[in-house]
């Protein structure tokens, strides 16, 4: 009877290797499942591994590789929260990757897993093996799970990276959401008046000239000559939006457009706070987790650099990098970057003196992300009357353009 070797997890998550007879590879398998054991490989003595049954051979790349699709903040997200919860369960890294490689869906993460399991077992460590895959796993994220290999509390680093994502993520989206409303309403109302001008308004002058009427009232003149504008140059209204938006892109690219696009977004009533107190946010909460996960301050300030997602604060971030280089404290090139307040600048500096500065950064995120909840609040109560009224505005100036001609006629045919 032929003998097969396996690889497997005892129901304490420890790895057994060993030999079993079998008639055929099924036979094996569920002989080594009937001990309690489950199998992670199994193949024939004498073959090689590559015909285990979790096949080790590098897959094909997905059509993401090539055209430089990434992975959803949300599902990393997931799969981060997944990975800190099987590790603090106790299970080994290649176990735990194992596990997670076999039930995310197919894709860009799934072959990436793959990739960083293969590693991991040829006697990489799990932070080089991420490193590998930049598109996915970016420096934070490195650099956090560096830190808890050095310090023996990998478990730990990941649930703290795991928390750290999920709040950035549930800011994020309380972010957008705000902006969803005002943006499908105003989108949908343009499309609207635009068939109105194009389509209605064209009707009504005809039947005007028609009717024999001579100079129209200033407001009906005005409504012509915008819908005549519209649906002569309707193209106008297609491409300037997207050459508005390629320029703006266009412009992102280069540092100092960087920093201008991102210095007006900070200017902008309250949305601009929004934006502002979002980047100081994400700062302080970056930071805070870096340094208790043992980064040392200026490797955590370099990683944030690019993190920020703002150029205003990360040139300020720069700043504070180079203070401490030289000796100096963080609070006092913050005070002076004209971005972060005085409670911030306060709450950095008492963090120093006391030595507790990780923990003084989280708090300070913390009261941010509820003035980003407060300030979010307040957008949307001041959007939705604005709208209103503008759309009210709007159609009653349509409605009187059109029908004082027709009043002004209906007077003169009774006098």
């Amino acid at each position: 009877m032929p003998t097969f070797i396996y690889e497997a997890m005892d129901s304490q998550g420890r790895e057994v290797k060993a030999e079993i007879e079998a008639a055929s590879e099924k036979e094996a398998g569920e002989k080594i499942r009937a001990l309690n054991f489950f199998p992670t490989k199994v193949f024939m003595k004498g073959v090689p591994a590559a015909g285990a049954t979790a096949p080790t051979a590098t897959r094909p790349k997905p059509a993401g590789f090539a055209f430089g699709f990434g992975v959803g903040s949300k599902l990393l997200c997931q799969f981060t929260r997944q990975f800190a919860t099987l590790m603090d369960a106790g299970l080994p890294i290649v176990r735990t990757l194992e596990i997670l490689q076999h039930q995310t869906r197919a894709g860009l993460l799934k072959d990436a897993l793959l990739e960083v399991k293969e590693d991991v077992e040829g006697g990489s460590a799990l932070s080089e093996a991420f490193g590998k895959h930049p598109r996915i796993f970016d420096k934070l994220y490195v650099n956090m799970i560096k830190a808890g290999e050095a310090g023996g509390i990998l478990p730990e680093i990941l649930l703290k990276l795991a928390e750290y994502m999920e709040k950035s993520q549930r800011l994020k989206q309380k972010i957008i959401g705000a902006l969803v409303y005002p943006v499908a309403v105003v989108t949908i109302a343009a499309g609207i008046l635009s068939l109105i001008m194009i389509f209605i308004i064209p009707r009504f002058e005809q039947m005007f000239h028609e009717m024999g009427m001579g100079a129209m009232p200033l407001p009906t003149q005005i409504l012509m000559g915008v819908a005549n504008t519209i649906a002569d140059y309707w193209y106008i209204l297609i491409f300037t939006p997207l050459f508005a938006w390629g320029a703006v892109h266009y412009i992102g690219k280069t540092p100092k457009g960087r920093y201008t696009i991102d210095l007006i977004k900070l200017k902008f009533p309250i949305f601009g706070s929004i934006v502002s107190k979002s980047a100081v946010s994400r700062f302080c909460r970056t930071l805070g987790t870096l340094l208790q996960s043992g980064v040392p301050i200026l490797s955590a300030l370099a990683i944030i650099k690019n993190a920020t997602g703002n150029a205003v604060v990360a040139g300020a971030v720069d700043r504070v990098h180079n203070s401490i280089r030289e000796g100096d404290t963080i609070a006092e090139p913050l005070k002076h970057s004209g971005v972060f307040d005085e409670l911030v600048v306060n709450m950095i500096a008492v963090g120093e003196e006391t030595g507790e500065l990780d923990k003084m950064l989280i708090k300070v995120a913390d009261t941010y992300d509820g003035q980003v909840d407060l300030l979010v609040g307040a957008l949307m109560s001041l959007l939705e009357p604005v709208l209103i009224i503008g759309m009210g505005i709007t159609v009653g100036f349509i409605v009187i353009s059109l029908f004082l001609p027709l009043i002004i006629f209906m007077q003169n045919l009774t006098t």
